[in-house]
């Protein structure tokens, strides 16, 4: 979770127990957009400092499209707004716009046209590397500035693809959607959402902004503008976050196909038992390479 100043409760707060230190949370003020591009950059320098000080970062959570940015070193440049491209396409309903970036990639992620805005940004994107003769695919991570690549014996950029062990916990499908369903209802009715999300506004972050975050935001917000009715957005975010964890899932075996190795751990099994197959998986590989 990278945005900060959310008031207690949100996705951002951490247990105040926790003393592992952690890097890129509360970076980016509410409000703040923040891509894939982004997060590549931040990544890569916690990364070399975490690895100058002769510790193993350990990269928890995320998409699949973010996590695999790292791993296998997409080549992400920042893409300026086109001005003109934009008024072209504004107007333009989301099944037009869905139309015309499929012209320029196969959509394997489908958050790109959750919205018209979304979509309109990724033709932008795509309109800026076809001209610019880019391509997303790997060559090796850039070193990102104000960082020193040779004190993890890196030069001239970071491997591609970093080397890691990367481990999923595997969830049957019906345990999964429960598990959701509790989630959501918890947070609504127990952990007040609605209140947090309407704090935001009330502070000063723009509507547009917080309906370009994560679903709660978008429907919360939605609700909170009158245009959905608190039912109706329960039972549609509801909806709305299972079709992205199956999507996600889907995305994840897509990254297996695409060379990324990940060893699948069942997480049905007790806490302990999770924690110690997967220290048992990290001490394997490390005594691999002694």
């Amino acid at each position: 979770m990278v945005p900060g100043g959310f008031p207690p409760g949100l996705p951002s707060g951490l247990p105040p127990v926790l003393h592992i230190p952690y890097h890129l949370i509360d970076i980016a003020q509410p409000g703040t957009k923040y891509s894939v591009f982004h997060f590549q950059r931040d990544f890569l320098r916690a990364y070399i400092d975490i690895c100058s000080r002769a510790r193993v970062p350990i990269l928890c959570g995320g998409t699949g499209l973010y996590i695999e940015s790292v791993l296998r070193g997409y080549n992400l440049v920042e893409v300026p707004v086109n001005p003109e491209l934009r008024q072209q396409l504004e107007g333009k309903t989301l099944a037009e716009l869905t139309t015309i970036l499929a012209t320029y990639k196969r959509l394997h992620n489908t958050t790109d046209v959750d919205t018209a805005r979304r979509a309109i940004r990724a033709i932008e994107i795509e309109e800026y590397y076809l001209r610019h003769g880019l391509s997303h695919s790997s060559s090796s991570h850039p070193a990102p500035p104000s960082t020193s690549p040779a004190a993890c014996g890196l030069v001239g950029g970071l491997p591609s693809p970093i080397p890691s062990i990367t481990i999923g916990l595997d969830i049957p499908r019906d345990l999964r959607r429960q598990r959701i369903t509790a989630r959501l209802q918890r947070r609504l009715q127990e952990e007040h959402m609605t209140d947090e999300v309407q704090h935001l506004l009330d502070s000063g972050v723009p509507a547009e902004a917080l309906l370009s975050y994560g679903l709660e935001y978008r429907y919360i917000t939605q609700h909170l503008l009158g245009q959905l009715s608190f039912d109706d957005m329960a039972r549609q975010l509801e909806i709305a976050i299972h079709q992205f964890a199956k999507r996600q899932m889907t995305y994840f075996r897509g990254m297996e196909r695409r060379g990324v190795n990940i060893r699948w751990i069942d997480a049905t099994s007790a806490p302990k038992d999770v924690a110690d197959e997967i220290f048992g998986i990290f001490l394997a590989s490390f005594k691999e390479k002694l």
